[in-house]
């Protein structure tokens, strides 16, 4: 029996299709993670409902496998994740195509439903956790907690996930070791709060001991950390990055504004100044360290004076990977309930695009001074006339890529020096030094 698995969302989603992938393998299913290819005997959306636009995608997804159920080129339709979690009597109703239905935290509940009842699992060590395939890189994600205990305005993940609830420590590196006796030599150590980690199980913040146990794990080459906050940062972890070379100097830390006016309305207990003050110190201890952050325009209350501040701010922070996006008002947050959505919907986009556009300036001139430098890079893939490799400065799907020309004897999965020999906005371009 085959099941075809579609990921929408984060990767902490995918987190979790790994897991189910993992348990249909068990149980002697068939996996393919293609969406381009699905035609199986059952099909599962993991689906996101974190924002407006990545509702309405899962909801697309949907709809569109509906109809290819309908034709009777797929079996059935299950769909699990955030979007089912908080509206789960909704789809139920308005799209009855779906044959099961699970939250975010039931879904173990389609194996049993799924499986036939006299599946044995296959002649493979079991115990080893699944790649998903196809992927554009050799690496697993690390989730090392769930939910978060912040209450953020704007944000309605707490509704769907609950209180933060941390993994133990030796749950997750035996996760990796297991992962390591399978190849993987890159890690991507995510959660919805990194920096909240251990409290609930340690009673004190334990990201640092974390990692520095994960960094002395065999066959570990790269440790990347995904989604910190600022508030109360544990600075101990600025140490463990320092000294450890399998740490990347790279830390992902959505900041969201840095307008005194917007941070106090967005409930995120953090001062412009203090913001400022936690970004010199991530200089300062790290030497060459990578800041990925989130912005948000348009929250509502946000004034033109606001967002010239938070465009300021990207000029200045120079930050080497940034994302943003406008507000979008979500159902039962605290924002929702008490403040008017009074940004239009134009100027939000306005916003948007300036800051993006300030930005793009800012990651070409970043480009251009890696040009002359010798970097280390992962080999990803082959696609067209070159590889596509990243630094320790790039995580996968989301940031810049290194391309490498084919014809070079190069290896996917391999680690090799190469000199940068151009750039652009976002990309380099190299030649290998072997």
């Amino acid at each position: 029996m085959r099941v075809d698995i579609i990921t929408m969302g984060c990767s902490k989603n995918l987190v979790d299709s790994v897991r189910l992938a993992h348990m249909f393998q068990k149980r002697g299913m068939q996996i393919c993670f293609d969406p381009d290819e699905v035609g199986g005997d059952a099909v599962v959306v993991n689906t996101c409902g974190f924002i407006g636009d990545a509702k309405e995608e899962s909801i697309n997804m949907i709809l569109e496998l509906g109809e290819l159920k309908a034709e009777g080129r797929i079996g059935k339709l299950c769909v699990m994740g955030c979007l089912s979690e908080r509206y789960r009597e909704e789809l139920r109703t308005e799209i009855p195509e779906i044959d099961l239905l699970f939250g975010k935290f039931d879904w173990e509940g389609l194996i049993d439903a799924l499986a036939p009842k006299d599946a044995k699992a296959p002649n493979t060590d079991i115990n080893t956790p699944p790649i998903p395939r196809p992927r554009t890189w050799g690496g697993a994600y690390i989730k090392i907690s769930e939910g978060c205990d912040r209450s953020c305005a704007y944000c309605a993940i707490p509704l769907i996930t609950g209180r933060h609830q941390s993994r133990t420590i030796e749950d997750l590196l035996d996760e990796m070791r297991a992962y390591v006796k399978q190849g993987v030599k890159e890690f991507q150590i995510i959660a919805q709060e990194l920096t909240f980690y251990g409290i609930d199980i340690y009673g004190r913040q334990a990201i640092a001991e974390l990692v520095e146990q994960m960094a002395k794990l065999d066959g570990v080459e790269w440790i990347r950390l995904h989604y910190a906050y600022p508030t109360h940062f544990p600075t101990d972890l600025l140490r463990v990055m320092r000294e450890n070379k399998n740490v990347c100097r790279y830390l992902d830390i959505a900041l969201q504004h840095i307008s005194d006016n917007v941070l106090q309305r967005m409930h995120r207990n953090v001062t412009k100044e203090e913001t400022l003050q936690l970004l010199r110190t991530l200089r300062k201890e790290v030497p060459g360290i990578a800041i990925r952050t989130t912005l948000m325009v348009g929250f509502p209350g946000e004034t033109e004076e606001d967002f010239e501040q938070l465009l300021d701010f990207v000029r200045e922070a120079r930050f080497e990977r940034m994302g943003a996006f406008a507000y979008s008002e979500e159902e039962g947050t605290y924002a929702e309930q008490n403040y008017e959505d009074d940004v239009p919907e134009d100027v939000k986009q306005q916003r948007l695009d300036r800051l993006m556009q300030a930005q793009q300036e800012v990651s070409a001139e970043i480009g251009q001074s890696r040009v002359g430098k010798v970097m280390r890079v992962v080999i990803d893939r082959i696609e067209g006339d070159y590889f596509i490799g990243r630094t320790e400065f790039d995580s996968p799907e989301v940031d810049g890529e290194v391309l490498i020309p084919a014809n070079e004897d190069l290896q996917i999965g391999n680690f090799y020096d190469v000199s940068i020999t151009d750039s652009d906005e976002f990309d380099l371009y190299a030649t290998s030094l072997i």
